[in-house]
């Protein structure tokens, strides 16, 4: 019997509160237990158990191994924070700024080991978990680390840009729909299918987090709209502008970007103006759609009665609709 997305989220949300990560020294271990209290969309453990339920019923049987993935996503988080030096998570005050940078980073260790510890349930994918997952948590830091080299890099082209946003954000979306497809011991064809799915799912969603950054509401979005404009951040839609741009609009664009004394609000509508007259919404609505697209083709590949099928696609819907 297939579990209602709103039972699914409380047994998440019921094994979050639940996980032991240590007592002493406390130091080390109350961030943690803090960071993993913000809550946020369980996004990531909600898919590996979406994906195992397209095979089988228990899913309480890999509560904890999909966990893992949120605790490992959460990691990234802390250490994210640190290198943005990013003041909130998700209207927080970020863990090294309610701590420190040195226990965020030490705390963040060990959630990694967390991870692996978690993963390591009795069962005879043991090792392809592993490998996969150990493939994955690399391709992250690689995207991070891509993402900090295009902050220097002068020319950054749209391929590149896509790539970053595929290690950083979809490879891990990528590996917990198939998580989910070796926990319940489908085909390879399946877990490939179930992989593809979540990348290209992940790479619309981050195209979309571009596009709501500029033109979201704000009270739905959450957090500042045009932030990446004012940071002059190599988002999809500012890479298009730059590479569409000709004569007058691309030296207004430049003079913009340039212009380290700009008004925040002045700058933004500027350069949402310049967006506007480039068509580069609807240039990365088009492109976000494409990513969306592919990540059906490949979930209908994947053998799986169409009621389960239609659950998943219906939950990814429901995703790709949101405004925040």
């Amino acid at each position: 019997m297939l579990i209602t997305d709103k039972k699914l989220l409380k047994l998440v949300e019921k094994k979050a509160k639940q996980l032991e990560y240590g007592m002493t020294p406390k130091e080390l271990y109350q961030p943690i237990k803090y960071i993993m209290s913000l809550g946020g969309k369980r996004l990531r453990p909600l898919l590996a158990i979406k994906s195992y339920s397209l095979f089988k019923d228990d899913v309480e049987s890999i509560i904890k191994q999909a966990m893992a993935v949120e605790v490992f996503h959460n990691f990234t988080l802390m250490h994210d924070d640190i290198m943005d030096e990013a003041p909130l998570r998700r209207g927080k005050p970020t863990v090294h700024e309610k701590y420190n940078a040195n226990t965020a980073i030490l705390s963040g260790d060990v959630m990694m080991v967390k991870a692996y510890e978690m993963l390591m349930q009795p069962h005879e994918c043991d090792a392809e978990i592993f490998t996969k997952f150990s493939t994955c948590a690399t391709e992250v830091c690689e995207g991070q680390q891509l993402d900090m080299v295009f902050e220097t890099k002068k020319t950054v082209v749209v391929e590149e840009y896509i790539n970053m946003i595929r290690l950083k954000t979809a490879v891990l979306l990528g590996f917990c729909l198939e998580l989910g497809g070796i926990l319940a011991e489908t085909t390879e064809k399946n877990k490939k299918a179930l992989r593809a799915f979540g990348e290209n799912i992940g790479i619309g969603f981050q195209l979309k987090d571009d596009l709501l950054d500029v033109y979201g509401d704000q009270a739905k979005f959450g957090k500042q709209v045009g932030g990446d404009i004012i940071s002059n951040k190599k988002t999809f839609l500012l890479i298009t502008a730059l590479n569409t741009a000709k004569g007058k609009q691309k030296t207004a664009l430049n003079e913009w970007l340039n212009n380290q004394a700009a008004k925040p609000a002045e700058k933004v509508k500027a350069i949402t103006a310049i967006y506007d007259e480039l068509g580069i919404k609807e240039t990365t609505e088009q492109k976000m759609n494409e990513y969306f697209e592919k990540a059906f083709q490949s979930l209908k590949k994947v053998d799986a009665p169409f009621i389960r099928r239609g659950k998943l696609k219906s939950f990814a819907d429901s995703i790709i609709k949101r405004e925040k």
